[in-house]
C-alpha cells in the first residue's frame, strides 16, 4: 500500500467526523481511555498546520495533531489514531514520525511528552528519544489535564491527586538530544518553511 502521510490542510476538513469516530472506536476497542475531542477542536488543529493525516488516495486512514501547554514549554503529540482496517503496516510510527518531526519544527525548545496506554506507542516514542518519566516533569497546566476528563480512568488520575494514572508518562527533552546530523536541522527547517509558505 502507497500511503501518504502530510500536514493536513483545510481540504482535510471534511474527515473530521470520521476522524472522530475512529478515535471513539478506538477507545472502545482497547477498554481505554483516549481523551474526546469536540469536531471544532480538530478542526482548529488542522487550519492551524498542527494535525498530521494518512490518506490512502482519496480514503482516510490516519490521524495525529499537536497540543501546546505551558505558553509553549511543552509540546505533546496527540489524538493518534489508524484505522482498523490499516494497522499492521507501519502506519502509527511513521504518522508519530512525522508529528514528532513537525513538532521539533514548530517548538524547537519544547519538551515533547505523552501520555498512553499502548505497548506499540511505547516503542514508538522510545525509538524517537522518549523516556519514562513520571507526571510530575510533565506540564502543570490544568487545560491539559482537563482533557482527560473523558477518559475512563479519569477517577483513577483524581484520586491519584494527578500524579499517576494508568497511562505511562513519556518525555522528550531537546536539550538532552543534539541535531543528529546537520541534515535532521535543515530537515526541520525545510518543513517549517514549507508550512508557513501555506499559510501565507
Amino acid at each position: 500500500m502507497n500511503f501518504n502521510i502530510q500536514v493536513a490542510t483545510e481540504e482535510h476538513l471534511k474527515y473530521v467526523p470520521e476522524i472522530l469516530t475512529t478515535i471513539e472506536n478506538a477507545a472502545k476497542d482497547r477498554g481505554t481511555g483516549i481523551a474526546k475531542r469536540k469536531p471544532e477542536y480538530v478542526e482548529k488543529k488542522i487550519k492551524e498546520g498542527k494535525a498530521i493525516i494518512a490518506m490512502d488516495g482519496d480514503n482516510f486512514v490516519g490521524f495525529c495533531y499537536i497540543e501546546c501547554w505551558g505558553h509553549g514549554q511543552f509540546v505533546a503529540n496527540s489524538g493518534l489514531i489508524v484505522k482498523k482496517e490499516y494497522r499492521g503496516h507501519g502506519l502509527a510510527k511513521a504518522i508519530k514520525k512525522k508529528a514528532f518531526e513537525l513538532s521539533r519544527a514548530m517548538f524547537p525548545c519544547a519538551k515533547i511528552f505523552g501520555l498512553t496506554t499502548g505497548l506499540a506507542v511505547m516503542k514508538i516514542n522510545t525509538s524517537l528519544g522518549y523516556v519514562p518519566v513520571t507526571f510530575s516533569e510533565l506540564t502543570d497546566d490544568p487545560d491539559f489535564w482537563k482533557g482527560c476528563e473523558s477518559c475512563v480512568n479519569y477517577d483513577v488520575l483524581t484520586r491519584n491527586n494527578y500524579t499517576r494514572c494508568l497511562c505511562t508518562g513519556m518525555l522528550y527533552d531537546p536539550s538532552k538530544h543534539k541535531w543528529q546530523t546537520w541534515r535532521d536541522k535543515r530537515k526541520y527547517t525545510k518543513l517549517l518553511t514549507q508550512l508557513w509558505e501555506k499559510r501565507k
